[in-house]
């Protein structure tokens, strides 16, 4: 029947292969297999009971020292950004008067020099969120939640971030 399907070089591996096939299906046997029924050691059996839920974590507060340092970083950074909001109008009014104005102009100077003032400005900024950074950081390190200081430290990271919109818009009216 083989030899009629395939030809006669086809037909002798495949008869080679299902010859090994019954021969090997006999070494099967139902009895060496294991039952899938439930072991003893399967069973629940109910006499654990459930671990107790952990302590509450207490947070300690800020200590009267740490928050007068927060106050003083922010209050920094509050001035600091004042005086940025303070000197953006002239920045602004000189970065318009050298729009399009060539290098080295002198309306392109006085406009560098107004935004080198809001950047030094920022910078100002900029040190009180390092502190802050880094005040935070080692609060978490020592087991504490740190939620004031992030809040402290989400303030002036908007108002860091108000600057640089401010200080991105101005640049872009000076050509380089």
């Amino acid at each position: 029947m083989i030899s009629q399907l395939c030809p006669p070089r086809a037909a002798a591996p495949i008869a080679a292969a299902m010859g090994a096939c019954l021969l090997l299906s006999a070494c099967g046997d139902a009895k060496g297999y294991p039952s899938l029924a439930k072991r003893p050691a399967e069973r629940i059996s109910g006499t654990a009971q459930p671990a107790p839920p952990p302590p509450p974590v207490v947070v300690p507060p800020l200590s009267p020292e740490m928050q007068a340092r927060l106050g003083q970083l922010v209050e920094r950074a509050r001035s600091a950004h004042a005086a940025f909001t303070g000197g953006k109008a002239k920045a602004d009014r000189l970065s318009s008067a050298a729009r399009g104005a060539a290098v080295s102009s002198e309306a392109w100077v006085v406009a560098t020099v107004a935004l080198a003032e809001l950047e030094s400005r920022r910078s100002e900024v900029m040190i009180s969120l390092a502190e802050l950074d880094s005040l935070y950081a080692r609060e978490k390190v020592d087991g504490g939640d740190g939620v004031t200081i992030a809040a402290a430290r989400d303030q002036v990271t908007a108002w860091v971030a108000d600057e640089d919109a401010v200080l991105a818009e101005l640049r872009g009216r000076l050509r380089s």
